[in-house]
């Protein structure tokens, strides 16, 4: 009986011949799929230049050898190397990451080489009728046995990489030896949270890579290399925090604050213990700690809604959360000041945020970032009336502001735009015409009600060109992360370049979490000057008026 007689046809592998009239009217011909059979023992070279190709069937042939050159059709999704003598595959072949079948039924097979685990997307394997060794046909007959086989391979891959080479420092400007500053070091870093730190995340890492027992002696090395003065985390769990980061760094000389996101309120003390958070460290010896904020952005969105349907359907159910810790300069921070007597306090306010992750709610990331400066500019006009009641409302930026975060929004975005330019118009495209006019209004630093804006004067330390990626993994690879300063009080030294692209390409990293790369987020690190500023010295003639601010706060939060 005829074969299509008894199977139905492949739907890939069937094709239409173009009919003269269609050749006539200058059609053209779009193929991505490629068959040859017939007893071939060898492929012309040139096929491997066909890089458009998607599915290649070269089954039931007489091929012994699959060369290296194959893993040039880096679009392939299907290959079929089924009823051949193929003896060996070429290590190249786990470069092939787009490939979601891979067939190699009825052939010569012993082995399979480790590299095939490196197929993070495969979801097709075929491996019967060849004489491979008992351990590889027992993982790959279990349930599920295409992903636990794929997972062996690539955890027992060896490791050939080298460390990437050290992160270049990047000098902006030579300090001010005429005038009393202050400098000190920011670094701003997503650690990945081991709950979202997964094999179906992260399928083209090895799992004891992902493993946080692994990750969290790269994490705290990279932390401890760079030595900041103060330390801004995302993605820090709870129990991660009390019992790791901040024991470890208290050891190094720091203190720090913890929030964890807006869900921990609901939950179990045993859930919360996996909520993330934000935390900011802050080294003892150079700063002390006024007073902490916690954002959240439900909350906020909550109190701004005025009944507005989508601020309480899309804004007020993300949990994310900001923190803010206002700090202060230690006695002798300041150089070049004369007389020495002089030296006072200078508070710093430094908040560490992360934004909502979705790249379908651009609205919620803006009206997210929009709140963290509304409340900001509260604490500020809080705590600077609290040392001068009665006066008037205070500038914005009359306290030096330091801004961390993963904002999960690229340089085009309408947050970037907010907080670079100082304002956004009210007819946004990020605003998705969902009508938050009335409620945003509140959080207008202006009565216009065409522009909405925050007030404060802030530029990134980070230029576009200086860091091509922040977040790098294989379907996303941009600038997330950022460090916003006040213009009025700071001026960057210099920064930390990016990882060498070179190396990337060189050891075909395709995405981090990797070996020698604990998080899939790189760490920002700035090296700022401070000047002093008005409220620094009004402080000078009153430093009782700090302590009591510091010993009258509350924890917002119980975590310290």
């Amino acid at each position: 009986m005829p074969k299509d007689k008894y199977e139905p046809p492949d739907r890939r592998r069937c094709h239409t011949i173009m009919s003269p009239e269609d050749l006539a009217r200058g059609k053209q011909s779009r193929w991505f799929e490629l068959e040859i059979s017939g007893p071939i023992r060898n492929v012309s070279p040139k096929l491997w230049e066909w890089h458009h190709l998607t599915s290649l069937f070269l089954n039931d042939n007489n091929l012994h050898l699959v060369p290296p050159e194959i893993c040039r059709l880096e679009n392939l999704m299907a290959l079929d190397l089924s009823q051949n003598k193929i003896r060996s595959l070429p290590a190249e072949l786990g470069d092939m990451y787009q490939l979601r079948e891979l067939l190699l039924n009825n052939n010569h097979l012993r082995v399979l080489p480790y590299e095939i685990g490196k197929l993070f997307q495969l979801i097709s394997l075929g491996l019967s009728g060849n004489p491979l060794n008992p351990e590889i046909l027992n993982l790959f007959n279990e349930h599920n046995g295409t992903t636990k086989l794929m997972q062996y391979m690539l955890d027992n891959l060896a490791i050939t990489s080298s460390q990437p080479p050290q992160r270049p420092w990047i000098p902006l400007a030579n300090p001010e030896r005429r005038k009393p500053t202050a400098i000190f070091t920011v670094m701003c870093y997503n650690v990945l949270c081991d709950k979202y730190c997964t094999s179906q995340l992260y399928g083209y890492t090895a799992s004891w890579a992902l493993n946080w027992e692994y990750r969290k002696k790269g994490i705290i090395e990279e932390i401890r290399h760079y030595s900041a003065d103060i330390i801004t985390l995302q993605e820090v769990e709870t129990e991660m925090y009390f019992n790791f980061f901040l024991p470890e760094l208290k050891r190094d000389g720091y203190d720090g604050i913890f929030s964890p996101k807006s869900r921990a309120r609901t939950m179990s003390e045993t859930e919360k213990k996996h909520v993330d958070g934000c935390a900011v460290f802050y080294r003892t010896t150079k700063f002390g700690l006024i007073k902490e904020h916690l954002i959240e952005f439900n909350q906020v969105a909550m109190a701004n809604a005025d009944g507005a349907e989508q601020m309480l359907n899309r804004v007020m159910t993300k949990d994310n959360i900001a923190l803010a810790a206002l700090l202060e300069t230690k006695e002798g921070a300041f150089e070049n000041e004369v007389p020495p007597e002089s030296q006072v306090r200078q508070p710093v306010l430094v908040t560490t945020a992360h934004v909502h992750w979705d790249p379908e709610f651009c609205d919620v990331k803006l009206i997210q970032t929009m709140m963290l400066m509304q409340e900001i500019k509260q604490l500020v006009k809080d705590y600077t009336t609290s040392l001068r009641p009665g006066a008037t409302v205070p500038d914005a930026n009359s306290i030096p502001l330091i801004l961390c975060g993963d904002l999960n929004s690229l340089p085009d975005s309408g947050v970037i735009e907010y907080l670079s330019e100082g304002k956004v118009p009210a007819s946004h495209v990020d605003f998705k015409n969902m009508g938050y006019l009335s409620s945003l209004q509140k959080m207008n630093a202006t009565d216009n009600k065409e522009i909405f804006s925050h007030g404060f004067r802030i530029a990134k330390a980070y230029d576009t060109d200086i860091m091509p990626y922040t977040n790098y993994t294989f379907d996303f690879k941009g600038i997330i992360d950022y460090i916003f300063y006040s213009t009025d009080h700071m001026r960057p030294l210099g920064v930390l370049g990016p990882l060498d692209p070179q190396w990337f390409i060189d050891n075909k990293v395709i995405g981090c979490p990797h070996p020698h790369i604990p998080s899939d987020h790189f760490s920002l690190l700035v090296e700022y000057e401070m000047s002093p500023s008005n409220i620094q010295l009004s402080l000078s003639s009153s430093s009782g008026s700090t302590n009591s601010t510091k010993n009258g706060t509350s924890n917002n939060n119980g975590h310290r």
